[in-house]
């Protein structure tokens, strides 16, 4: 009678698996390894799971399908902000209207779901990003981007189908800057030691999106235009001495 499945077991050897394969990569990460970190034989391991290979795919498969309840979740909640507020534009950006507000913090909810997902799944993604270069899973992480790039043009388009005042702006140019984004972010996280304010990330990124690297100056302490002009240009004593010490074999202008 074949000997049972300890859950306990199973999981030891995956969080001892994602270690190595950030580490390693899938090539190199070695069974060996995994079970003298995990403190099991390779009875056990091959109790489990048949291969490493086949170990690694059921990573991949967990986090995939856990990136597809995000989107979805995402999608859903979203529409439901449509439906109940309408979508906030310009104005409402430029007066960080209570609609806008509530959308950002809805917004940075969101992004705090998929930044702990990747805070989770950082050595799992390490090595999709890095370490499975010759292998089955090379492609796994760029069929992903697409995908993402994809989905976020399409939410795009129909954003912008609500707003036509929303800038000109190619949706899938749009959908890479957010998913180059949040590659980038994984990666780091791949070499972070302690877990990062996620919060304080998905705020900063929400406003970069919906507000850019203008600094966010009171209206009221902003200098006319008239003002501007006035000072810029200097009093016409100060422009005559400029003239001389350009050209000093210039005759002074003498005065009606």
């Amino acid at each position: 009678m074949p000997r049972p499945a300890d859950p306990k077991a199973r999981s030891a050897l995956i969080a001892s698996a994602r270690a190595e394969f950030a580490k390693r990569g899938v090539k190199g990460a070695r069974i060996s390894d995994i079970t003298a970190a995990s403190g099991l034989s390779k009875g056990a391991f091959y109790l489990h799971f048949p291969s490493k290979e086949a170990l690694f795919a059921a990573l991949v498969q967990g986090f995939l399908e856990a990136l597809e309840r995000l989107a979805t979740q995402r999608l859903d909640r979203m529409e439901r902000f449509r439906a109940e507020h309408g979508m906030p534009g310009p104005a409402d950006v430029a007066a960080r209207s209570e609609r806008y507000r509530v959308f950002l913090r809805l917004e940075a909810a969101l992004d705090v779901e998929m930044l702990e997902l990747m805070w989770d799944q950082r050595e799992l993604v390490t090595a999709l990003i890095v370490g499975s270069q010759g292998t089955a899973f090379e492609s796994v992480m760029w069929d992903v981007v697409d995908r993402e790039v994809e989905r976020i043009a399409r939410e795009y388009r129909h954003l912008r189908g609500q707003q036509p005042d929303t800038p000109d702006v190619d949706p899938s140019l749009f959908g890479s800057f957010v998913v180059g984004t949040y590659l980038l972010l994984a990666r780091r996280m791949g070499r972070l030691t302690h877990k990062p304010d996620l919060s304080s990330w998905a705020v900063g990124l929400q406003r970069l999106m919906h507000e850019g690297t203008l600094p966010r100056e009171p209206v009221s302490q902003a200098v006319p235009p008239a003002a501007v002009s006035a000072r810029s240009s200097p009093p016409p004593s100060t422009r005559r001495r400029h003239a001389r010490a350009a050209n000093p074999h210039r005759p002074p202008r003498k005065r009606p």
